[in-house]
Parts: C-alpha cells; sequence; structure tokens
C-alpha cells in the first residue's frame, strides 16, 4: 500500500475546529493548537471538506488529519471486501449473548471464539460449531486482553475485528469501518458504543436510561484522532477494528482493565492514528443492576493506577496552562479580589496572544476569543477534578469550608444542567444527576484506590505545562474507563 492518501479520499474539519479570517486561519485540534493556512491551501479546503486530487490537496489533508482537526468521511471511501477482516471474540460462559453476536455477524465474515475457561464449555463450543466460527479453548483464565491475543495469533486476514459477546454488530458496520484503512497511517477505528435499547428485550430503569446517554463506553456523536488528551482520549475494546501489521503482539496480557487504553496509547506512540467513528454504532448489554453498575465504575478507575505506571502524566486528570491555575485559583477564592485577579491575569493572556496572532485580520478579537476558550476548558476540567478524581478532598473540604461547599455545589448543579440539556435524556432532572453524581463517586473511588494499593499519587496529578501561548486547555483524560 502507498504511504499517501488515495485520490478520491475525503476529509472534513472536525466539530470543534474553528476558522477565522475566512478560513485562512484554523483552531482546534488534539492538542488544540493554532495555524495559518496559505492563500494555495485556503482555497483548496471547500467550505470544510478537502477531496484528494493532487500532492497539494493530499499534502493538506493529510496533515489535518495529523493534527486532529479533520476527519475521514468513511462512507464516501471505497469498500472493503469483508472477505479481508477476521472477527475475534473473547467470551467466558454467556453462551447466549455469543450466539446473539454471532446470529448478527451472519456468517459473512471469519471468526474466531475464544473460551477464556468457561464453567460451561460446552454450551460455549455448542454455539460456536452451530455457527460455523472457529473455538480456541484456553487451558486457564487469562482475562480479556490475553484471550484477544489468542485469538490474535490465529488470523491470517490484513484487518481483525475484536467484539466482546455482550455486543450486537452487524457486517455493515464492519465494513463501514474498515473503509478507514485506505488511510495508510491508520491502525484501528472504533464505533460508537450505545446500549441495548427496549426494542431488544432489554428491561428499562432509571440505570439503563442514565447509561443510555452517559455510559462509560460511549464517547459520544463527535468523530475524532484518538491519542492522549484529546477530546476522544481512548475507545474501549467492546468494538474495535484494526490492522493486523500494526498490533504487534496485541493485548498487554497481564492487563485486566484499561488494556483498550493502553494499546491504543502505544499505537499513538509509535506514530499510528487510531480513529474514532460515530457515524457507526453498535449496541452493549450495559449493566444496571445498582450494585453491579457502580462495581464497573469503581473497577473502571482503578486501572488509571496501571496506566500511570505504563504511561506518565498521559493519565493525568486535568491538563492545565499555569495561566489558566492562576485565573481559576483566584475564582475559586471567592474573595474581593478573586475577580480583579483573574480579570488581570486573562487580560495578559490576551495582550500575550494578540502578538502571538499578529498575522490575523483581527488578532485582539482572535485573542480574545482563544482566551476564552482556554478558561472554559480549564473550569471545565477543574469541575471534573472537584467531582471526580478529588472528590475525597472536596468531601473533606466541605466539612470545613463554606467556600468549598459553595465551589462544589456550583460545579455539580453547572455540571448536571448542562449534560442534562445536552444529552435529554429519558429520565427527569433529578435522578440524572444523582446517577451523574453517582458515577463520578464511584470512578473517583477506584482512582484513589488504585493509587493507594499502589502506593503511588501519580493518577491524581494535573499536568500543569509551561506557558507557550496557546491558551486551549488540553482535555483532561476526565471521563473515561
Amino acid at each position: 500500500m502507498s504511504d499517501r492518501l488515495p485520490d478520491g479520499f475525503v476529509v472534513e474539519l472536525g466539530r470543534e475546529v474553528r476558522a477565522y479570517d475566512g478560513g485562512r486561519t484554523l483552531v482546534g485540534g488534539a492538542p488544540p493548537r493554532l495555524i495559518h493556512l496559505t492563500g494555495r491551501a485556503a482555497t483548496i479546503l471547500s467550505g470544510r471538506r478537502i477531496r484528494v486530487a493532487d500532492p497539494w490537496s493530499e499534502r493538506l489533508a493529510a496533515r489535518l488529519l495529523a493534527l486532529g482537526m479533520a476527519d475521514p468521511v468513511a462512507r464516501e471511501l471505497p469498500p472493503v471486501e469483508l472477505s479481508e477482516v477476521t472477527v475475534v471474540v473473547p467470551v467466558r460462559d454467556r453462551p447466549a449473548e455469543l450466539d446473539r453476536l454471532l446470529a448478527g455477524l451472519g456468517g459473512r465474515m471469519a471468526v474466531i471464539v475464544v473460551d477464556d475457561r468457561s464453567d460451561d464449555a460446552a454450551a460455549v463450543a455448542g454455539v460456536a460449531g452451530r455457527h460455523g466460527a472457529e473455538l480456541v479453548a484456553l487451558p486457564r483464565n487469562v482475562g480479556p486482553a490475553g484471550a484477544r491475543n489468542a485469538g490474535l495469533a490465529r488470523v491470517r486476514t490484513p484487518y481483525v475485528a475484536f467484539v466482546d459477546s455482550d455486543v450486537v454488530v452487524d457486517p455493515d458496520a464492519v465494513a463501514t469501518l474498515l473503509r478507514h484503512f485506505h488511510h495508510p497511517g491508520v491502525a484501528a477505528v472504533a464505533p460508537r458504543v450505545l446500549g441495548l435499547d427496549a426494542s431488544a428485550g432489554r428491561r428499562q430503569n432509571w440505570i439503563s436510561r442514565y447509561e443510555a446517554v452517559r455510559s462509560s463506553l460511549d464517547l459520544g456523536p463527535v468523530p475524532g484522532t484518538v491519542r492522549p488528551r484529546s477530546p476522544v482520549g481512548w475507545v474501549p475494546s467492546a468494538c474495535l477494528v484494526a490492522r493486523v501489521a500494526a498490533l504487534g503482539d496485541g493485548y498487554a496480557g497481564g492487563m485486566r482493565v484499561a488494556e483498550d487504553v493502553d494499546l491504543v496509547w502505544r499505537l499513538a506512540a509509535a506514530g499510528w492514528q487510531v480513529r474514532y467513528e460515530p457515524a457507526v454504532a453498535v449496541r452493549h448489554d450495559h449493566r444496571t443492576g445498582f450494585r453491579s453498575w457502580l462495581g464497573r465504575k469503581a473497577f473502571y478507575g482503578t486501572g488509571a493506577h496501571t496506566l500511570a505506571r505504563r504511561h506518565g502524566a498521559a493519565v493525568a486528570p486535568a491538563v492545565l496552562a499555569p495561566w489558566s491555575v492562576a485565573a481559576v485559583g483566584a475564582l475559586l477564592a471567592q474573595r474581593r479580589w478573586s475577580a480583579p485577579v483573574a480579570g488581570a491575569v486573562l487580560a495578559g493572556v490576551s495582550a500575550r496572544l494578540t502578538r502571538t496572532v499578529s498575522r490575523s485580520d483581527s488578532p485582539r478579537r482572535l485573542a480574545a476569543a482563544l482566551t476564552g476558550l482556554g478558561l472554559a476548558g480549564a473550569l471545565g476540567q477543574t469541575s471534573a477534578l472537584l467531582l471526580r478524581h478529588w472528590w475525597p478532598l472536596s468531601l473533606a473540604g466541605c466539612l470545613v469550608s463554606r467556600r468549598v461547599r459553595r465551589a462544589v455545589l456550583v460545579a455539580a448543579l453547572a455540571d448536571g444542567i448542562v449534560e442534562y440539556r445536552k444529552t435529554r435524556p429519558r429520565l427527569d432532572p433529578v435522578r440524572f444527576v444523582v446517577a451523574r453524581r453517582l458515577d463520578d463517586l464511584a470512578y473517583g473511588a477506584g482512582v484513589w484506590a488504585g493509587a493507594v494499593r499502589g502506593r503511588s499519587a501519580r493518577s491524581l496529578l494535573p499536568d500543569v505545562r509551561g506557558a507557550s501561548g496557546r491558551p486551549v486547555s488540553g482535555p483532561a483524560s476526565g471521563r473515561s474507563g
């Protein structure tokens, strides 16, 4: 395969990318940045799209993809035959769920079922046999990562689709994801993961209605490049299509949690691109029992310590510039001097940025807009720290300080209202906010439990970056599992 994008490859500016100066100045990407387009490059960008037709358009499209400022338009790319992919399904018991998954695939792809030492191995083998799937029975339980690796070792096609047994996916979804591999630098692509709905016979309760819009596995409707500190910082392995040549030995076999985060971060560090494609959706059988739901959230949180040990500051719960720490810290102090001090900090940043973006038609206006975006990002990350990662410290502070109580209350209400309006759940606001706060408490408890067991606070420490003149703070790893 050529190392360049093929003619006809279509990319579109990301939804979060803002254009200024008539489209010549772009702000966004992962991590966020500002770029100025030359006159010729600006003419290649038709509206918000580029269709590769010559070396100039190919170079610009590839550059915007690498910066996380553009996304491929998958449905306009040529199809890839399903014979080019093998589905690997790790399973431990769950024969009924396995039967539902394999029936949905309809025998249109090669399938390898890896039995991770089921208690009822005969039931799993019977389901695999009825659907014509190859069965790999492991002599001992190795966990999902090890089971996927055992299946990967038997794959002989260029692509592999890892699909968990409690997922429902159809061949057309896999076919659309495969189109992304026309980009030679793409190692893996993941769809949006939604919950099973009532039409699938799934009983609905207030937890399932919350999970329908705020599941840990649902990364939202906006596509993007997957890498640390990007809006989509990871993707789950509940359904992941990958280029076999890029995977090497696959997952870290000893990891029982966060192995999917570790894999995509290693791929990104090696120079590969990982894509999130929410135009394709699969359905997952979410936990909806109260205790099992909370336990799963806490379990996800324990993975932060392992990720911190393997990837360092990439797992930081917030990434902040010194100026944003100063501005937000002044506001949190809630003193008479708070607003003037925060205003002075923002004015100084805006003035410095005005010089940095002097090539803009309206440098002051652009600098003010960027400073505002940076402050909004810092406030959002601070809210996540107070409510999610640092809630034990917030709780202790609430017991002794009226100002801390006020800050936590404002953060909790603002976060709940914003998310409720954004997600429009089939759930009343009170139960939605309660569920969201329980979600945060459970995940944060898991992060603290992992940190205590590992005797390291690294997964709890924000990353304060030296001043770079770029006011758009990188996103927290935040609500990732």
